[in-house]
């Protein structure tokens, strides 16, 4: 008499990671937003699990610190080299500025026709508050050690060697950014472009013959493509903390502020991309 054996589990598995918002040193699971700190550990338990095929990431955010952006791709590419796992990004609402910096961490980048792609550039925004103050009869009383220590202060009138140093800043980040982008795309992208590293951003369409992107369409349907329709997503999320637990996922006043802030932020960014 034979034996039956039956196989459990069998279908593909590739565990999905979103990675959402604004990128800020200060985002934590009670604020809003990306961080090594935040994602490592998500990234982590994705590339952890057990037989995947690959690992996908649903990026949707406007951008935000260079810094956070470089360490969260550059993660991104150790688990992936260490366990030999292809990586996959999936645009949704926008994939701009350091929100494009995070999606060429993955081997191929689709997005949405509707999505919002690009922005490789670096920006420095303030207000000048020197008139403002004289009207009001106020005076500015600033001492410093150190003659750069009071530089770009927004009540003090602007000093041409002040911004020349700020551009000196900007030029350098945005070498740093363009040499992530050219090392990861390659000869997909269309260099002969002049508005490629201008700040440009631009819907699917245009990203894809400017080699930004490999294709259009969603995850589900593209991993199913990849992997066959019986492929197993598993989304991987961040515990609640134990205190929202217990509370019942109420926030205390100072993280409701928090978030509040947070959110604000990020649909002013979102605002510069028609978001």
């Amino acid at each position: 008499m034979g034996v039956t054996v039956k196989f459990w589990n069998r279908a593909p598995r590739v565990p999905l990671v979103r990675l959402s918002g604004m990128i800020s040193a200060d985002s934590s699971a009670l604020r809003r937003g990306l961080s090594l700190a935040a994602v490592a550990p998500l990234l982590e338990q994705a590339f952890s699990t057990p037989k995947a095929k690959a690992v996908a990431l649903a990026i949707n955010s406007p951008g935000g610190s260079p810094v956070q952006s470089s360490l969260i791709a550059g993660r991104i590419r150790e688990l992936a080299a260490d366990k030999k796992l292809p990586v996959l990004a999936f645009v949704e609402d926008m994939a701009a500025s350091g929100g494009y910096w995070l999606a060429t961490a993955a081997d191929e980048i689709y997005a949405d026709k509707a999505s919002v792609i690009g922005s490789i550039g670096v920006i420095s925004a303030g207000f000048g508050f020197t008139e403002a103050i004289a009207k009001l009869g106020v005076e500015r009383r600033v001492y410093t050690a150190g003659d750069s220590k009071g530089m770009l202060d927004p009540f003090k009138p602007e000093d041409p060697k002040d911004v020349e140093r700020l551009d000196g800043i900007l030029n350098d980040l945005h070498a740093v950014f363009r040499s992530q982008i050219e090392s990861r795309r390659g000869a997909k992208l269309k260099v002969d472009d002049p508005t490629l590293f201008s700040g440009a951003f631009w819907t699917a369409e245009a990203a894809l013959e400017r080699g930004l992107i490999d294709g259009i369409g969603h995850f589900l349907p593209m991993l199913r493509q990849r992997f066959g329709d019986k492929v197993k997503i598993i989304p991987i999320t961040a515990k609640q903390p134990l205190l929202r637990r217990l509370g019942g996922g109420g926030f205390a006043a100072d993280d409701v502020a928090d978030s509040l802030f947070s959110m604000a932020d990020e649909r002013l960014a979102r605002q510069r991309y028609g978001g």
